[in-house]
């Protein structure tokens, strides 16, 4: 099945704080680099630094070098620009519900609680194609301000398709559309935790005031539903 809409969403003007997006705490404590436990001077350190950062898919993109995202549209030198980048430039292979390969998007849900039942569904899905719940995940949450008009999904049953809970077929072709028609991103009902409301933000630009928030330990302990603790 594929989209077959020539409309596009409507547009609502939003003015939401406190937006609530969950990463694992090895990503956002960028001060204390992973590979630091790996080098055994600072020689080596900067070694592994080197190697990295020819891959580093964010610092590429920052470059001019990436495909789906110009360096114009990147972030410097505002609080947390580096997380804000790193959303965008590191697509997951298969895409997102709103993104491809290529290029990734900043996805916050309204509360953290929707956002919990986000990363506890995808997460779980990785346990469950390696049938072993036993784990543990430090997330820090990471709060952004927006105030900008976007597509709005909210109540239309033309556009049931592109929530559709195991395909992001007819939803990457959506935000395809959007993205060449020049759209700031998505407002949309979150599919893992009903009356959750989701943002996909297409423009790095728009993420506003991001800041640290709670941090949340995740634990599976043999069953699809971790534990969730603030830590």
């Amino acid at each position: 099945m594929t989209l077959a809409i020539s409309a596009l969403p409507p547009l609502s003007l939003l003015r939401q704080f406190d937006t609530c997006r969950l990463i694992q705490s090895r990503f956002a404590d960028v001060e204390d680099s992973v590979l630091a436990p790996l080098a055994d001077d600072t020689g080596h350190l900067r070694d592994l630094f080197d190697l990295d950062n020819a891959t580093n898919a964010r610092l590429i993109a920052e470059s001019g070098g990436a495909a789906g995202i110009g360096v114009d549209e990147l972030v410097s030198r505002v609080p947390n620009f580096r997380i804000v980048n790193a959303a965008f430039t590191y697509a997951r292979p298969e895409g997102s519900r709103f993104n491809d390969g290529e290029r990734g998007a900043w996805y916050c849900a309204f509360d953290a609680a929707t956002a919990l039942a986000e990363i506890t569904f995808h997460k779980s899905v990785e346990y469950q194609e390696i049938q072993r719940f036993d784990d543990s995940v430090s997330y820090q949450l990471m709060l952004a301000d927006f105030s900008a008009e976007f597509h709005d999904l909210r109540g239309l049953e033309t556009f049931r398709a592109c929530l559709a809970p195991a395909s992001y077929l007819d939803s990457q072709q959506l935000a395809a559309r959007l993205l060449d028609a020049g759209s700031l991103g998505l407002i949309f009902p979150s599919v893992r935790r009903d009356g959750g409301t989701n943002l996909a933000c297409f423009r790095p630009a728009l993420v506003g005031n991001v800041r640290k928030g709670d941090v949340y330990r995740l634990t599976w302990e043999g069953t699809p539903t971790p534990r969730i603790d603030i830590v």
